[in-house]
């Protein structure tokens, strides 16, 4: 067994590594072309948040065959090299805490903020906004950790009379006791109601915030995984049956392209006049009539920009998206990754039997006061397939209707 749970560490640290260097390698390979070399700071939170969004995800699985290292160990100290699920558990979780509430906003209010500051000042106002997010997180987890940071179990008091060693056992339903008729009660099922009775102790603070983390990312997993789950697929078929029927030359995108970059400058022009007319006070009916012209011809220049794209797919290369903008999103996935495990050690208990994230997310989580009906109700899966319904009901019925063209430019044709 020693050799199967070296295997185990190793592989475990091997697995780390390979995902920090395709996340490095996803990383280069999509960034915007003017982005390199620069913004270092957000490319590691980036690629960071991405490794241990990952190894969050992976970790059920190396729970699992953690739990399996240990199956033929006649006591406990003979697993010497398995990992310490537990521990590992709860620092992921403290991790992608930190990294949501506190590095990314860092991130985000450092490379937003103005940038003709100097960097001590915006590195100042973004440990400003930090700081002040963090008094309120310690605020809130310490109040409500201090009033219901405290866990309920359940128990039964059963107990049984002792016999000298006998040589047969005869048990039945009447007699589910050692010790004759004069017994006490030694099986939850025929005690009585008085026995049982509600063991609280407060729990640990790292274990908290885990439940509290949980909260958040089942909310958002919920929602956006519910929803998803159901356009995704639906989505994917109806572009394939709504792809370009015509597309265009290099030559004819280059002076379509020029015929729309004339439009947007004369509507900027006008949106500039529009607020020097605003700025003077003059806001009349004309004005209020020439504000909505300008917003509907806008959206259509920006249907117009989104259909000459179609039609020529073939172009230019496709715009990848900058390390800034990634961090919002980024901070979205690392929540929704908590309450997918938490979804998958519920949904998946019989393969989940038995490991440290069944002694978290099952029976820590669903004796928690306050919060432990979520967890012991389901409420999260049920929202999660509700919302799959409903939005597959609503796709079906008015999801595949496609917009008639307003604009310039017929795919259709």
């Amino acid at each position: 067994m020693g050799d199967f749970n070296l295997a185990l560490v190793i592989v475990a640290i091997v697995v780390c590594v390979l995902v920090f260097l395709v996340n490095v390698y996803l990383l280069v390979n999509y960034q915007h072309p003017d982005d390199a070399n620069q913004a270092y700071f957000p490319k590691f939170v980036v690629v960071f948040g991405l490794s241990v969004a990952a190894i969050s995800i992976l970790m059920l699985p190396a729970d699992v065959a953690n739990r399996q290292a240990c199956r033929h160990s006649i006591y406990n100290g003979a697993c010497n090299l398995t990992l310490p699920m537990k521990d590992l558990w709860l620092a992921i979780y403290i991790i992608d805490a930190v990294l949501v509430f506190f590095v990314i906003p860092f991130a985000m209010f450092y490379y937003e903020g103005d940038q003709d500051k100097s960097v001590g000042k915006r590195i100042k106002s973004a440990l400003l906004w930090v700081m002040t997010t963090a008094i309120v997180c310690a605020l809130l987890l310490g109040i409500l950790y201090g009033l219901v940071g405290k866990v309920d179990f359940t128990v039964r008091h059963l107990s049984s009379a002792t016999i000298i060693f006998p040589s047969a056992w005869d048990f039945s339903s009447s007699q589910p006791c050692i010790g004759g008729s004069g017994a006490r009660a030694c099986s939850a099922y025929t005690a009585n109601a008085s026995s049982e009775k509600t063991w609280t102790m407060r729990t640990t603070f790292p274990e908290y915030v885990v439940a509290l983390a949980t909260i958040v990312g089942s909310v958002l997993f919920s929602i956006f995984g519910g929803v998803g789950i159901a356009c995704l697929p639906l989505g994917l078929i109806a572009s394939f049956i709504r792809r370009p029927k015509a597309v265009i030359t290099r030559s004819q995108y280059i002076k379509e392209a020029t015929e729309l970059g004339k439009k947007a400058r004369d509507l900027k022009k006008a949106a500039d006049a529009l607020h020097q007319e605003e700025r003077s006070g003059s806001k009349g009916r004309k004005w209020r009539k020439n504000v909505k012209s300008v917003e509907k011809e806008l959206l259509q220049l920006e249907e117009d920009v989104k259909l000459l794209e179609e039609m020529y797919p073939q172009g230019e290369k496709a715009e990848t998206s900058w390390a800034m903008t990634v961090l919002g999103y980024l901070a979205k996935l690392v929540l929704g990754i908590l309450g997918v495990i938490q979804f998958c050690a519920t949904a998946f208990g019989y393969y989940a039997q038995a490991t440290a994230a069944q002694e978290i997310f099952g029976h820590t989580l669903q004796s928690l006061r306050g919060i432990k009906y979520l967890y012991k109700y389901n409420v999260f899966q049920i929202a999660f397939v509700v919302l799959a319904g409903l939005t597959f009901v609503y796709y079906i019925a008015f999801g595949w209707k496609r917009k008639k063209p307003s604009g310039r430019f017929q795919l259709s044709s």
